[in-house]
């Protein structure tokens, strides 16, 4: 009795064994697929972004991440989509808080500084091989901060582009855009008394009429090394050319060749109101030539344009405001499960493909990577018309809180108030603050 009794335990002890042994072997393996199988452990990345409005890019962007969670189905990317206008204060906000969702879409210089001085990003070195081939240095320049790389851009933008109604220009005798800023202003003239709004622009935001017009009306004026000798203490905002770019605005509006609600309407708003025949131009970002040309079935009616050359101005009037953008950052500090996530969704976002992909819905990229086939011929005369030098951008250089002086300041001048001299005197007041 005794003998069967051991018998049985020894057998229930070796089926225990078994069991345990397959159960570990499972439980490995499964460990070794949680990077990013279906049976990983399920990981949540919290990801802020810019991409709100109907830009072609920004569908590009949403589905690219759709896709991603859908190859890697343990991994979660929950996004929290902020306007581009207030996408900025929201991540110096949560900056300041050392509360960074753990992806962000960052800009180069001025904006990238803070955040890496506060050591709030993730350097991602140990990934550049990923992009070695396709991303050239001048491209990752602006995300690389004393040898340590802290994004990857996804597309170039220029934020400059004239879109003009040609046959509204050719009405009042001008075949081609005007190539200097006294035909500019007769055109604009001419445009108005003829009933034609001449410019479209949507204020809304502030960022337009900083970045987009001063970014190149004050390069053709002081050319392209005034902001870093501003940085450098090396020339003023109230240096006589500056106040002469910040004038263009005040003379604008004293033509009024903007339309009466600028200041109520947004950038997309403004856009519509151009595609729709109300202006004759509209002064924006190469990205918006998806849905003014490239998508637009009467979008051959429309010509783009740079600036004109202004008389005694240091700038190049053939080169365009450009800043590498929406480079993607991880938050420094994750845990090593994220962190993993982090740098799988960073390898994954940041391809060929996605190049490729917005190279195919007319967006401008920093990549090395080749034109495919079916790319759009407004494509290639964007590409024609900013491949001679790069301006830069205003905001991508200069601290916000100047940034800040100089939106408002400009839409004080759209309504009547102020002077361009007021407003470059406050600027510098407060960049000499910044720096006592």
């Amino acid at each position: 009795m005794n003998k069967t009794i051991k018998g049985k335990r020894m057998l229930l002890l070796g089926l225990v064994a078994m069991i345990t042994l397959f159960t570990a072997a499972c439980g490995k393996d499964n460990a070794g697929s949680s990077g990013s199988g279906a049976e990983g452990e399920q990981i949540t990345l919290n990801m802020m972004h810019p991409w709100t409005s109907p830009n072609v890019d920004n569908e590009v962007y949403k589905a690219r991440i759709a896709e991603f969670e859908k190859q890697h189905p343990n991994i979660v990317i929950k996004q929290d989509g902020v306007p581009a206008a207030q996408y900025k204060t929201k991540l110096r906000t949560l900056a300041a808080g050392n509360n960074l969702p753990d992806i962000n879409v960052v800009w180069p210089g001025a904006d990238l500084d803070p955040l890496v001085a506060g050591n709030l990003l993730q350097p991602i070195n140990g990934l550049m091989d990923n992009w070695s081939s396709i991303l050239p240095e001048s491209a990752l320049a602006g995300f690389n901060v004393d040898g340590q790389q802290y994004a990857v851009p996804t597309k170039q933008n220029f934020v400059d582009i004239i879109y003009y109604n040609k046959d509204m220009f050719a009405q009042v005798g001008y075949d081609q855009f005007p190539d200097t800023y006294d035909k500019f202003i007769d055109a604009v003239k001419k445009l108005k008394e003829a009933g034609i709004t001449p410019i479209s622009l949507g204020n809304k935001e502030q960022w337009p009429l900083q970045s987009s017009y001063i970014s190149i009306i004050g390069d053709r004026f002081t050319g392209s090394d005034f902001l870093t000798n501003v940085l450098e203490k090396k020339a003023k905002f109230t240096d006589p050319e500056f106040v002469k770019a910040l004038s263009v605005i005040d003379e604008l509006t004293k033509l009024d060749a903007f339309n009466t609600d600028a200041n109520n309407m947004d950038s997309v708003q403004a856009q519509d109101y151009f595609i729709q025949g109300k202006a004759a131009m509209h002064i924006s970002s190469a990205t918006v030539d998806g849905r003014v040309r490239i998508n637009n079935e009467e979008g051959d009616k429309f010509g783009i344009a740079l600036f004109p050359s202004v008389e005694g101005g240091k700038g190049d009037p053939s080169k365009s405001a450009g800043v590498v953008q929406y480079g993607i950052a991880i938050k420094s500090g994750l845990d090593e499960k994220k962190r993993e996530a982090a740098e799988e969704f960073l390898k994954f976002f940041v391809s060929e493909d996605l190049y490729k992909e917005l190279i195919s819905s007319g967006v401008v990229v920093p990549a090395k990577v080749e034109v495919p086939e079916d790319a759009s011929p407004y494509l290639k005369e964007m590409l024609e018309l900013t491949g001679n030098g790069t301006a830069p951008v205003f905001d991508s250089v200069i601290p916000t809180q100047v940034v800040d002086v100089l939106q408002n300041g400009l839409q004080a001048l759209t309504v009547g108030h102020g002077t361009p001299e007021e407003v470059a005197k406050e600027m510098q007041e407060t960049f000499d603050d910044m720096n006592q």
